[in-house]
């Protein structure tokens, strides 16, 4: 039979959905129809606005390929920047092209779809690859801040510190990382009943949006999310934190100015990189539930899924003397050809 049922969402205003469940159902929540399919809201409902906004991704998509494309080109086919330096930097877009690659074609689809379905196996496979790659992200930028701490602190001994060996054990244990933190969550995800509504209100499969369709307790999952994100903001965030109090110091014994400005600048590009990253997903996923807006949440998503990877090739790029040299006799070598 049917009646109304009014659900709390994640402390967003009661929504009334009209459910379609008989007694066991109520008795058993194991017995509730299985949702074989998703529809994303997207980002707007006005047909003005999906027309620009597709523009706007689309361009936005093309400049991360092309610009995180173009840095490991660079990278691999100029011998001096093979450095560990350069070697994280080249990894870390890697990860922003798998990152917005897992969000962006999905949404610029749905932009032209009048439906705009996923199915429950990919709804959960996109999940599940953001959650591998946006904590992959994170722990690189970790080793990344370490590399510099060596570089400055200990310039003697970086090239036998930071041999090829560790610095792939450091790549290859920050995916690690982003696997085990994926698998961990999703299991408690997949095993959830999503029977009140099939209606995703975001842009892409993210967790909190998927927990709200849930008609079971969530509580376990939403606590795993917390302690998860937690745990890897703040380890991350206090090997970073305690690098740079260490390089500051280091900065400050340099007696030229040049010194300290060439120090300094090799450090610029990390810092605002992960001050961006670090600042969207701690208000992402480190508040309390009560405040969630997903009007907010959808244009700070946006930023660190689809701008983040964008900018991070600029960042490095414009802010690093070595790589806008290396660009230079790169284009130099295409134009001779050509």
């Amino acid at each position: 039979m049917g009646f109304l049922l009014d659900l709390p969402i994640l402390g967003q205003p009661q929504v009334t959905f009209l459910l379609k469940v008989n007694r066991m159902t109520r008795l058993n929540p194991q017995n509730h129809t299985s949702v074989v399919e998703f529809i994303l809201k997207g980002l707007s409902d006005q047909a003005e606005m999906k027309v620009a906004l597709f523009v706007l991704l689309l361009l936005v998509y093309t400049i991360t390929l092309l610009g995180n494309m173009g840095i490991i080109v660079v990278i691999r086919g100029d011998p001096r920047l093979h450095t560990s330096m350069y070697f994280f930097l080249g990894s870390l877009s890697i990860v922003d092209i798998c990152f917005s690659s897992v969000i962006a074609p999905r949404t610029l689809v749905n932009f032209l779809s009048e439906r705009k379905t996923i199915s429950f196996v990919g709804c959960m496979g996109q999940a599940a690859f953001y959650i591998v790659f946006v904590t992959t992200e994170c722990f690189l930028l970790a080793a990344m801040a370490y590399d510099r701490y060596v570089a400055i602190c200990n310039p003697l001994l970086y090239s036998s510190v930071m041999t090829r060996r560790l610095c792939m054990w450091l790549v290859v244990g920050s995916y690690i990382g982003g696997v085990l933190n994926s698998i961990i969550q999703m299991t408690f995800i997949i095993r959830l009943p999503f029977c009140s509504s099939n209606v995703i209100n975001h842009f892409f499969c993210d967790v909190p949006p998927l927990l709200a369709l849930s008609c079971a307790s969530t509580y376990i999952n939403e606590m795993i999310l917390f302690s998860l994100a937690g745990v890897i903001e703040l380890s991350t965030i206090s090997t970073i934190l305690v690098s740079y109090i260490f390089i500051s110091f280091a900065i400050l014994r340099i007696r030229s100015a040049e010194g300290r400005q060439k120090a300094f600048s090799t450090c610029a590009s990390h810092l605002t990189a992960v001050t961006m990253l670090y600042g969207t997903t701690i208000f992402m996923y480190l508040r309390p539930s009560s405040s969630y807006s997903l009007s907010t949440d959808k244009v700070v998503s946006v930023f660190y899924t689809v701008v983040i990877p964008m900018l991070n090739p600029l960042i490095y790029s414009l802010r690093n003397q070595e790589v806008k040299d290396a660009l230079r006799r790169t284009a130099e070598r295409i134009t001779v050809r050509l």
